[in-house]
């Protein structure tokens, strides 16, 4: 096939064998569903209650039992086939002899939810419907099993507990509805069980002797009602599992796949014991992220006090078999640490494990987290009595932390002196201590940096010992042409630009300059560029009309010159296209969901299979993977994204972006940077000190950028220490491009509050959906950016083209 030829022509060519679709393909769906059952998480299994033994009866109590959430909503969507309900898994295993239902108790879920369905209601925003007590003896007599099912939704644009704070911001449109709607359905919050679903939950308690739940959600939630209580005997994290997810919880509930993921967050007794709740709404214009480098576990494990606060700690995760481990070796060696680890399964069921390795720096000057996550390795499937050897390798400098304060050196990554404990388990709390002890004689300096989006106004940040210290305060003078209101742009859609004076004979066949020339090797891009005029470049810095079954928009779209439109799609559960359009695509497992399966090569695969379908309908970059930090349980697009800890979601994005990237699909790794809040987004300040951006907020964007070099980045809408992140040249030049060496093109999120031309001088390449022509030439002709500035990013944009076949 011709290079672009999908995106000038829009065949809509098959990938598969045979000339079969890929997309939304039974060996798609397949991997979808064993991505799903290799990320949930058993937390509870006492008297051995799962798996279920064959041949058993069982009750599904609840409205998640069919009303069934596969993913988070907005951009995070997917148009599919179909969706399996756990009560439709269960029904497949009870066809294959596994387990017997209660069909009439399902049936009573099945026609309220329906009901509620019809009446406008989306999966995972229903109510729990009362429970008859006719039916709940019915179910006993039939049984002495129950499964509860809990179900939570969430989606862009919202958070979790959405509120307008009192500084003079109000919720409205989007914001507005589903904050009302959550109000009226969780009375206590979605974090906590709502009055029905306690009520229904006491009554099968008190009915049945075993009770099993499972967790249909897209984060972090209350575990307190079930964590010690004995009337709940087995509890199954099933996350939001995608199309399949249903029947992946029921292969796990019924044995047919033993559970092997591991918590990618720290579980705490309550909301209140995570300290960004306290400000989480305190405003809608701004986010003071005081706890800074003390995120999650480093938060729990660290601060004097916090640990006894946790119900299920980071990692955490247990297995329907047993595994020892120990230590075979260790050892330093050209400035990297390797960790030989021995696993063996000691039980009667097959089974994986996932071995962490954890480090504690000294306190120093800088303070530190008392553990932080280094490495991991995730078994084969080992047979009972099957050993293997896993390797762990931590490089030295991984280490060091960042001094922005100058209490060593100033704006540098610093080993501080003195001894560097190595751990060695299967939960950040368990890991033991290892004897072997890396040792820094005096304060090292491992890269010496430059103060780069330093905050302007956050006043405090936590220390190690949970004290606070005072930070400096500075001003910011903003220079160029007054703002636009924000507020009066709206959303623009692309123009479709007409081309005059072009021969259509000459059109067809591009006689002259082609930009296929470059991609052949005739001509330089350098000497393409010289053919371009201002305006020709000054185009290819706003979105482009949608083509096919786009609706988010291309880029590129010089036809005189033979450049084509790529096309853009949402993710990042799986390629979105409207259902108007008739095409189902493959709803993969929610992003914590893949982080908890801490397994690399299966996310590569989930990418790759990802990127066919987004290839097969001829669009060109997925906008995948999203992975900002789980700061706070409230944020409404965590399911998005993948943990608390930067590494495991660095690890995690980088073989996401591998296994796109390796169709030639661009990867467009998302929300650069501390986006952590859906109120006001796209106008509310995060406040966070220079340690915690590089060593928590930017550190997995990091480790995706030197891994896998994505072909582009998307700035977030929100400001970051008073600078949108799009017009934030600190950002998106002195870090990710001069620090980091990223030599993709970087995109606006859609439709931002900043300014055109400001972003494209901060090194921010494209605004999407739309560009604004115009304002950039006022800006040109009144010595606002330079012809040079607006050619380097036109320049990006090809070659970011060139990338793509």
């Amino acid at each position: 096939m011709a290079k672009w030829q999908r995106s000038f022509f829009q065949p809509v060519l098959p990938l598969g064998e045979d000339g079969r679709r890929v997309t939304g393909s039974k060996e798609h769906i397949a991997l979808s569903r064993m991505a799903a059952g290799e990320g949930m998480v058993l937390l509870k299994n006492e008297k051995n209650t799962l798996p279920i033994r064959k041949g058993t009866k069982v009750a599904l109590f609840g409205k998640g039992t069919v009303d069934y959430v596969k993913g988070g909503g907005g951009s995070g969507d997917v148009t599919v086939e179909y969706i399996r309900n756990l009560y439709e898994g269960m029904k497949i295993k009870e066809d294959e002899g596994k387990v017997e239902v209660f069909d009439k108790l399902a049936k009573y879920y099945e026609e309220d939810i329906q009901k509620q369905y019809a009446d406008g209601a989306v999966p995972g925003m229903t109510v729990e419907p009362e429970l008859p007590d006719e039916l709940l003896n019915e179910a006993r007599e039939y049984t002495d099993t129950a499964i509860i099912t809990i179900c939570r939704f969430s989606g862009e644009g919202w958070d979790r507990k959405c509120e307008a704070a009192q500084d003079g911001y109000v919720l409205d449109g989007e914001e507005k509805r589903n904050s009302e709607l959550s109000a009226k359905i969780f009375e206590n919050g979605d974090f906590s069980l709502t009055n029905a679903e306690n009520a229904m939950v006491e009554k099968v308690k008190k009915a049945f002797p075993n009770v099993i739940v499972v967790m249909n959600v897209g984060g972090i939630v209350d575990t307190k009602w079930f964590k010690d209580c004995d009337d709940i005997q087995s509890v199954l994290m099933a996350w939001q599992g995608g199309m399949e997810g249903g029947l992946a919880t029921a292969d796990i509930l019924c044995g047919d796949v033993n559970p092997s993921g591991k918590l990618s967050d720290t579980y705490a007794k309550n909301l209140e014991d995570y300290p960004s709740t306290a400000n989480f709404h305190e405003s809608a214009f701004y986010v003071d992220y005081t706890e800074d480098i003390y995120v999650g576990y480093r938060y729990f494990e660290t601060i004097p006090g916090a640990a006894k606060r946790v119900n299920y700690p980071f990692g955490f995760g247990l297995s329907y078999t047993d595994f020892d481990w120990k230590v075979t070796g260790a050892s330093e060696e050209n400035g990297v640490i390797t960790v030989l680890t021995e696993v063996t399964n000691t039980g009667k069921t097959a089974g994986k494990e996932v071995i962490q390795l954890y480090y504690g720096a000294p306190q120093g000057k800088l303070g530190k987290p008392a553990k932080v996550l280094g490495a991991f390795k995730k078994t084969s499937l080992l047979q009972p009595g099957e050993r293997q050897i896993l390797t762990l390798k931590l490089p030295v400098n991984q280490m060091a932390s960042y001094d922005d304060l100058g209490k060593v050196c100033k704006s540098a990554d610093v080993l501080e002196a003195g001894e560097y404990a190595i751990y060695i388990g299967t939960n950040v709390r368990d890991a033991a201590k290892t004897d072997f002890t890396y040792v820094v004689k005096e304060d090292t300096v491992t890269e010496q940096l430059s103060q780069k989006a330093a905050p302007y106004h956050l006043q405090k940040r936590m220390l190690a010992d949970g004290s606070y210290e005072e930070l400096p305060q500075r001003e910011y003078v903003e220079e160029g042409l007054p703002r636009q209101d924000k507020y009066a742009i709206g959303l623009p859609c692309p123009d479709t630009r007409g081309q005059k004076g072009i021969d259509f004979l000459d059109f067809l066949d591009f006689k002259g300059v082609c930009f296929s020339d470059v991609a052949d090797g005739k001509m330089t891009l350098d000497e393409f560029m010289d053919i371009l005029t201002l305006n020709d470049c000054i185009n290819l810095l706003g979105g482009q009309p949608n083509t096919g079954c786009a609706n988010t928009f291309g880029m590129g779209n010089l036809p005189e010159y033979g450049v084509p439109n790529v096309m853009t799609a949402d993710g990042p559960a799986g390629l979105r296209i409207l259902p108007k359009c008739g095409v189902n695509t493959t709803a993969w497992p929610c992003a914590t969901l893949l982080a908890s399966t801490w397994d690399e090569e299966l996310v590569e695969k989930v990418g790759k299979a990802g990127a066919e379908e987004v290839k097969e309908n001829n669009i060109s970059i997925w906008l995948t993977p999203a992975c900002n930090i789980h700061r706070s349980p409230l944020c409404g697009r965590n399911f998005e994204y993948y943990s608390e800890d930067p590494y495991l979601a660095g690890k995690t994005g980088a073989a996401m972006v591998r296994g796109i990237q390796s169709q030639h699909i661009g990867a467009s790794v998302k929300h650069f940077a501390a986006n952590n809040k859906e109120t006001n987004r796209k106008d509310s300040d995060s406040r966070v000190s220079e340690r915690a951006l590089r060593e928590i907020y930017l550190k997995q964007f990091e480790i995706i950028v030197k891994e896998s070099h994505p072909y582009t980045i998307m700035s977030s809408y929100n400001l970051l220490n008073g600078i949108h992140t799009s017009e934030h040249k600190e950002l998106l030049t002195g870090i990710l491009r001069d620090e980091w060496g990223f030599d993709g093109i970087v995109t606006t999120d859609w439709w931002t509050f900043g300014e055109h031309y400001r972003e494209t001088k901060a090194g921010n390449d494209i605004k999407m959906a739309a560009g604004y022509p115009e304002r950039i030439k006022e800006a040109y002709e009144k010595g606002f950016i330079t012809e040079e500035e607006i050619r380097r990013s036109a320049r990006r944009i090809l070659n970011m083209i060139l990338k793509i076949d």
